[in-house]
């Protein structure tokens, strides 16, 4: 997992955007995009890893420069960069199809109305759009009023109707915190109702024994960051 703001990696801390400082890593001098990427190619393995782009999530343009960086090192991003408009969408379709990038993740924080989710898996199709549930402290973060008082599992639902066959369940309270994911109940319910869907859970992942658990309520993968760069993770405990 990788948080990009002004052109370095940051250590997430809760959400708290304006508190991320460039990361401090065990595994590489510095904090540049590329040689982070690398880093988690070479010791780890990952061919493909999570991207959010901060800076563009916040309203600014894309790094699309850092995105190329990153697949240049070995390490193909779904990037979330607060995907809002077709036009963008249309470009990072263009990146996916050329193998630069895995795919596009819709952030349900930054998401405009619940058609336009429809119409970005029409451009893009099911299997190259991760859908984000944005979550901070368990509740919905959405400018979509019909979603205001919805309960997670609801937009959940929705965005699965909407034609979403991949969910990343994602806490940002948690992020950095290394207190857990706290999404297991609400991972294990939709496990059941949808057993088709993938299931990405992040924010918080301590260590192998969270993911065991994460395994046991039906993810089948989850981002983890801090854990890689002090070390509580090592190669042969990745697994879910």
């Amino acid at each position: 997992m990788i948080d990009l703001l002004a052109g370095q990696v940051v250590r997430g801390i809760a959400g708290r955007r304006s508190e991320y400082r460039p990361i401090v890593s065990q595994l590489v001098a510095g904090s540049r995009p590329a040689d982070i990427a690398r880093s988690l190619v070479e010791q780890f393995g990952f061919s493909v890893g999570y991207l959010a782009d901060l800076d563009a999530i916040a309203g600014g343009e894309p790094a699309w420069d850092a995105y190329q960086s990153v697949a240049d090192a070995g390490l193909r991003p779904m990037v979330d960069l607060g995907l809002r408009e077709l036009a963008t969408a249309q470009r990072l379709s263009e990146l996916i199809s050329s193998g630069r990038l895995e795919a596009a993740v819709v952030g349900l924080e930054s998401l405009p109305d619940a058609q336009r989710l429809r119409q970005f898996v029409e451009l893009l199709g099911a299997a190259r759009v991760i859908f984000s549930l944005d979550l901070k402290d368990g509740r919905p973060m959405t400018r979509i009023a019909q979603w205001s008082n919805a309960s997670p599992e609801t937009i959940a639902a929705e965005a699965i109707a909407s034609g979403i066959e991949r969910l990343l369940i994602l806490d940002l309270a948690r992020v950095g915190m290394g207190d857990g994911v706290g999404t297991e109940a609400l991972a294990a319910s939709l496990r059941r109702r949808f057993p088709h869907v993938e299931l990405i859970g992040g924010g918080g992942v301590r260590g192998p024994d969270d993911l065991e658990q994460l395994a046991a309520v039906g993810y089948n993968a989850a981002l983890v960051a801090s854990a890689l760069h002090t070390g509580r993770l090592k190669r042969d405990q990745l697994w879910l």
